[in-house]
């Protein structure tokens, strides 16, 4: 009789774990699904370490369409600041897939990834145009896939004429920003940059730069030529440092 109620005991538990897995696993999907973000938890280093994703668009002030892949901005400043405070995390992944997007979003993001404590290492995967370039260096160290791109090219109004002497001033403060930013992350400097910023020979139609993958490393923007086993040990390393 015993051995049947520790038996029904023993059961009774397995099954409660069970649903206490599947419930995590539900959680996690839901967050992975309303954020693109994720906590790493129980890694080779036994530290929690925060998966931030910039996928898609950086969307700005104004609302893009729901069938729009976006990083807003304002889901990703609050937890940034959260992370910063909490004694949960030990460092940050950034994975980089983006089109680019808001100017003063994406520079906002960056800002708060590069002024974090923790160690924070990037990851371009697929492309990081456009404002994507500053988020790939705001982190301490970062890395591109061999067939990751990056697109640079001066501020613009999505192919629109420039109306009015003011709006090219703007325009030009705006990219000084950038062009500051970038270097100050990163080993370009800022005549070569702006002069991959305002090629003629490489985007039809258009100024700008291609770089693909070990490209990127050799203009200094990039640090190193790996994937995501070499971003996490990496980030590892600089987590015990710290």
């Amino acid at each position: 009789m015993e051995n049947n109620q520790n038996e029904n005991m023993k059961h009774e538990k397995e099954e409660n774990t069970d649903e206490k897995d599947i419930e995590k696993q539900q959680m996690k999907g839901e967050v992975i699904d309303a954020s693109g973000q994720l906590e790493i938890k129980n890694n080779k280093e036994k530290g929690k370490i925060y998966l931030l994703s910039i996928i898609g668009e950086v969307e700005g002030h104004d609302t893009l369409p729901a069938n729009s892949k976006t990083t807003k901005y304002e889901h990703v400043l609050p937890r940034l600041a959260e992370i910063e405070e909490s004694n949960d995390y030990t460092g940050v992944l950034v994975l980089i897939n983006t089109v680019g997007g808001d100017v003063e979003s994406g520079l906002a993001i960056a800002e708060m990834i590069a002024s974090l404590s923790k160690p924070k290492v990037s990851l371009v995967l697929g492309g990081s145009h456009s404002i994507g370039v500053p988020l790939a260096v705001s982190a301490d160290y970062s890395f591109i896939v061999p067939s990751g791109t990056m697109v640079i090219h001066p501020v613009r109004m999505n192919g629109q004429f420039i109306g009015a002497p003011q709006t090219y001033e703007y325009f030009k403060i705006i990219q000084d920003r950038i062009v500051s930013f970038v270097t100050s992350h990163c080993n370009v400097n800022g005549t070569r940059f702006e002069e991959m910023m305002l090629n003629k020979g490489v985007l039809t139609k258009d100024l700008g730069t291609i770089l693909v993958g070990e490209e990127a490393v050799r203009e200094g923007i990039i640090d190193e030529l790996g994937g995501i086993d070499r971003a996490l040990l990496k980030l590892h390393q600089l987590i015990k440092m710290k």
